[in-house]
C-alpha cells in the first residue's frame, strides 16, 4: 500500500522524531481558536494542550510510523481530551448512556478493522474523518457521563464499560498470531520492533495504561456525587 498521502508526512527514523512537528496552518488556527470557543477555561486549556500533543507535536509523525503510537494517540482523544471537552461542554440531553457508549464503542472498532485502518493511513479524508468521528462520539458518551441524569451506579458502570469494551480490543491486538496492519508492516523495524510486537505493545496500551484516564472520571464522579450530597439539605 502506497503511504504518500499520509497525514503528518512520511514516518520518521528515530535520529529524525524530534524535528517532525506537524505546522498544518489549520490545526495550528484551530488550536488557536479552540481555547476561545472554551472560554479560556482550565479545563479548556488543558483539552487543547492535549490536541496540540495529538495533532502537532512529534507524536502526530510518530503515529505514522508506530501502531503502538497512534493507540496513544486514540487513546489521548476519546479517553483525555474527550472528557475535558466534555466538561466545558455539557451536553443538553439527558437520554441515558445506552446509545452514546454503542455509537463510540462501534466507532473505535470499525477504525481498528485493518482496511479501514489502512484506508485512514493513506488518504487525508478519511483520515480526518477517522480522528472526528472518534472524537466527536467519544464526547457525546462523556456527556452523557457528566449530565445525564442516570444514577451515580449506573453511570460508573457505563465508564467501566467503555473501559473493557476498549480493553478488550486491545487484548484481540495483543494476542493476534500475526500484524494486521498493512500501513505498519516496514516502518517499526526502524524503531527496533517487528510489526507484530509494535501491534503488541499497541494492545498493551489500550488493555492497561488507557484504564487511567476511566478510572480518574469514576473518582470524579463519586466525588461530585459526594459534595452534592455533602451540600444537600440536612
Amino acid at each position: 500500500m502506497r503511504m504518500d498521502r499520509i497525514y503528518c508526512g512520511q514516518p520518521p527514523p528515530p535520529t529524525e522524531l524530534w524535528a517532525s512537528w506537524n505546522l498544518d496552518p489549520v490545526v495550528l488556527a484551530a488550536l488557536v481558536w479552540l481555547p476561545v470557543m472554551l472560554r479560556r477555561s482550565p479545563v479548556g486549556l488543558a483539552a487543547t494542550f492535549v490536541m496540540f500533543v495529538a495533532f502537532v507535536s512529534p507524536l502526530c509523525a510518530l503515529s505514522s510510523a508506530l501502531f503502538s503510537a497512534r493507540v496513544l494517540h486514540h487513546v489521548l482523544l476519546v479517553a483525555v481530551a474527550a472528557p475535558l471537552l466534555a466538561v466545558v461542554w455539557p451536553g443538553r440531553g439527558r437520554a441515558g448512556l445506552a446509545l452514546p457508549f454503542m455509537v463510540s464503542t462501534a466507532v473505535l472498532w470499525v477504525w481498528h478493522l485493518p482496511t479501514s485502518y489502512d484506508l485512514a493511513l493513506s488518504n487525508v479524508a478519511v483520515y480526518w474523518l477517522m480522528q472526528l468521528t472518534l472524537l466527536g462520539s467519544a464526547v457525546w458518551f462523556w456527556q452523557g457521563v457528566f449530565t445525564t441524569n442516570d444514577a451515580l451506579v449506573d453511570r460508573l458502570v457505563f465508564v467501566v464499560a467503555g473501559f473493557a469494551q476498549m480493553g478488550m480490543l486491545g487484548a484481540i491486538l495483543t494476542f493476534a498470531p500475526a500484524p494486521l496492519y498493512a500501513a505498519h508492516a516496514v516502518a517499526p523495524f526502524l524503531w527496533g520492533l517487528t510489526p507484530l510486537q509494535d501491534q503488541q505493545l499497541g494492545g498493551l496500551i489500550m488493555w492497561v495504561p488507557a484504564g487511567v484516564p476511566y478510572a480518574a472520571a469514576a473518582i470524579v464522579l463519586a466525588r461530585r456525587s459526594w459534595l452534592n450530597l455533602s451540600s444537600g439539605p440536612a
